[in-house]
């Protein structure tokens, strides 16, 4: 069970949009030592890893703050994310909004065009709703494949990942190797959800307006839908497998052979 729930009030119903800055930013104690515990994560890395460090971003409420933490502290790291094909257009509609907010420009890793023909001729285009092992092979030829590119070269990258997103999560360190050489580096290990929105808030970060609609985790659009009242955080994801199997392999530990390969989901 996650240990993350939604915070949409007391109603049975939720409506159909609101303001999630509304819903879930919070000023909660502590909350300027935990942001200056990443900011100083962020300082560090970047002195150590320099052009070996990248931020993998998900587009997601988490990476755009890590993203506006990198702008407003002046470090110098890459930004990138994976276009899988399948995303909303309110996700990739962030893209231009982060070039003209920040100046930065985002890199973009996409799919091998023959894979993902292959992969809908032979399976279909929305085979992951039949098994899980389906699901897994698209994330290998959307997600693991591409995240390999990404990496190729580096020595460490950013992640999002917060132990408050789901029991999965619970235990996610600051820093960890990822079985391929490199460290991962979780820069808001310690963050709250309402810290993440009063973050949001306070610095006016551009958000996927998705999250107005009750979609605190936004993946692909076949895999992702709005949460209930009282449903956990990541209950949005993959909403038909086992709450155990809500992981895409993006983030485990897998070798570059494994990445390259597409095995590793």
């Amino acid at each position: 069970m996650s240990r993350e729930v939604s915070s949409l009030g007391g109603v049975d119903a939720a409506p159909a949009s609101a303001s999630a800055i509304g819903l879930y930013a919070r000023a909660t104690a502590g909350f300027e030592e935990r942001q200056a515990r990443s900011v100083e994560l962020l300082k560090q890395a970047a002195a150590e890893h320099g052009q070996g460090l990248i931020q993998s971003s998900s587009l997601g409420a988490e990476d755009m703050v890590i993203t506006d933490l990198i702008a407003r502290h002046q470090l110098p790291i890459a930004i990138a994310t994976l276009d899988t094909g399948r995303l909303h257009a309110e996700t990739l509609a962030l893209l231009p909004q982060i070039e003209q907010a920040y100046g930065l420009k985002v890199l973009v890793f996409s799919p091998v065009h023959d894979a993902v023909i292959n992969l809908v001729r032979t399976r279909g285009a929305d085979a992951m709703y039949e098994s899980l092992a389906l699901r897994k092979e698209c994330c290998a030829v959307r997600k693991l494949e591409p995240l390999k590119r990404m990496l190729d070269g580096r020595t460490a990258w950013i992640t999002g990942l917060r132990r408050e997103q789901s029991s999965n999560r619970a235990d996610v360190p600051f820093a960890e190797p990822d079985g391929a050489g490199r460290i991962k580096l979780n820069a808001l290990a310690e963050w709250s959800w309402a810290d993440v929105w009063h973050y949001i808030a306070t610095y006016k970060v551009p958000f996927n307006a998705l999250h107005d609609q009750f979609m605190p985790s936004i993946g692909c659009a076949p895999c992702t839908r709005a949460i209930s009242v009282g449903e956990d955080f990541r209950s949005g994801r993959w909403w038909w497998e086992d709450e155990n199997a809500k992981e895409c392999g993006l983030h485990k530990a897998h070798s570059n052979e494994e990445l390259k390969s597409g095995t590793a989901a």
